[in-house]
Order: structure tokens, then sequence, then C-alpha cells
């Protein structure tokens, strides 16, 4: 299924009944990175998967791909199916782009979820890797997502996940370089949005990896510390990929957050 937005179309698939649960995915991904969650989630909630611009079947809106305007694009599927309140989660730029909705549209959410996500914007140093990244991918991007996605895993996960890690590279090399592009560019220009977790009228989950190599896990105490009612699952022995890597105990604590949310 998909909606009109702007000058192309965003992707999205919708399973259950019930209160709603909105899934978006990471940088390079897709809304597929949920289906070994979709089974559990679909039988609970009215569950959404998003494909944001430039990922998985959405099409590319523009040079640059803010937060802003992939939290817009989000807001045309709620429009699309007169959502009038939802849980939204997103992992990673996923995240990112939940936290910028929350801004646009607090009154939509019945909770907010940072599933290896920050709500803190790029460092200089950040901002200038992404920079050195988004030369790479110019030049070949096959070869950024051969160093990208497996990095993203814990060390001692990598090979247990050998199979799991090459089917995320196999899709993300059907990208076009300029959705990456677009996507790394959005991420660099990105603000902070600290405001939003002390300000939330509503729950905040975090998952964290205590070897995340994107997300320092440090910072994430701090996150936790400012919101008024958090919810925080920490997975010692993964990295940025918590729903592959920890998927059973990521999946029930997904489920028990929104249970949590519904009942408020």
């Amino acid at each position: 299924m998909h909606v009109n937005f702007k000058n192309g179309e965003i992707n999205y698939e919708e399973y259950g009944r019930g209160d709603v649960l909105i899934l978006l995915h990471g940088f390079t991904e897709s809304l597929k990175i949920w289906y070994d969650f979709k089974d559990v989630l679909s039988k609970h909630y009215r569950l959404i998967l998003i494909d944001l611009p430039g990922h998985g079947k959405s099409s590319i809106i523009d040079e640059v791909h803010s937060m802003e305007l992939m939290a817009d694009s989000v807001n045309a599927v709620f429009n699309e199916l007169g959502i009038e309140k939802a849980v939204l989660i997103g992992h990673s730029m996923g995240g990112y782009v939940s936290l910028a909705f929350a801004r646009k549209y607090p009154r939509l959410l019945k909770g907010l979820g940072l599933f290896h996500s920050t709500s803190l914007a790029d460092s200089d140093e950040n901002k200038d890797a992404r920079d050195r990244a988004i030369e790479i991918i110019r030049s070949n991007h096959n070869r950024f997502l051969l160093n990208f996605i497996p990095d993203l895993f814990a060390p001692e996960t990598r090979e247990m996940h050998k199979s799991e890690i090459q089917v995320l590279i196999d899709e993300a090399s059907s990208m076009d370089t300029q959705a990456l592009i677009a996507a790394q560019q959005g991420m660099k220009e990105r603000s902070s949005t600290l405001d939003v977790l002390i300000n939330a009228p509503f729950p905040v989950m975090f998952i964290a990896g205590q070897k995340d190599s994107r997300i320092p896990f440090e910072n994430i105490w701090v996150q936790m510390a400012l919101t008024e009612t958090a919810y925080s699952l920490i997975l010692r022995n993964a990295g940025h990929m918590g729903f592959i890597e920890a998927k059973d105990k990521t999946l029930d604590f997904v489920e028990s957050f929104t249970r949590s949310c519904y009942k408020q």
C-alpha cells in the first residue's frame, strides 16, 4: 500500500486490529526489518510498518531528507489511515524521525520509542564522519555498505548473524546512491530534540546496547534521567541491532511498553 506524498509515494504495510503501533526502520533498512516482530505484535495491535523516503519501496523526495520531512511523510500515513493516536517507535534514524514527529505532532502520540537512537544532534566529529561517508557512497556505495552494516553489530555477534548481515547488505545495495546521501545529509543537519524528551507528555522507551558503536551507551543514561516517564532495556551483549541480536528480549519489551502506554 502507498500514500502520495509531495512528488512521490510512501510505502507502508498494515496488520492486525486495535490500538495502533507504528514501527520505523533505520538508515539503509526498510520496513522488512520488523517482519520477525509482526506476527506477534499484530495479534494485539493494529501494526503499521513504513518505508521512510528513499528506503524500501518509498520514493526519493528531495536532495536532503531532513528528519522533519520524513516525519511529515509518517504524518501522511496517519492522515491516510485516519489514525488519531499511536505509539511510535523508531530504530536508529527512525528514532530521529520519531522525535521530529513528536515535536511537530505531539497530540498524535500515546508513546515514543527510541530503539538504539538518541535525541542529541551530531557532534562536529560525527558530522565530519558523515561527510566522509557521503564521499565513499558517491564513489562506491557497495563498498560503503560492506563496511558500514557489519559494524552495526557487536563484534561477538557478527559471526552468529552472518546470514542476517548479508541480507541487510543485499537489500541496501539496491538503494539509489542519491537516497543514501539524502538520508546522511538529513541526519547530519538534524538539531537536538532533547527538549522533546524533557517535555514529553507521554511515556518514552529506550533500548540501548552496551556495545553499540553508533550510539554511545553513556549518553542514553542522561536522556533517560531527563524523561519523566521512561522505560529502559539495556542489552549487555548487543550492538546497534537489538531487533536481531536480542530479538526475543526486544520484541517482548516493545509489546509490554506499548501495552503500558495504552493503559495510561
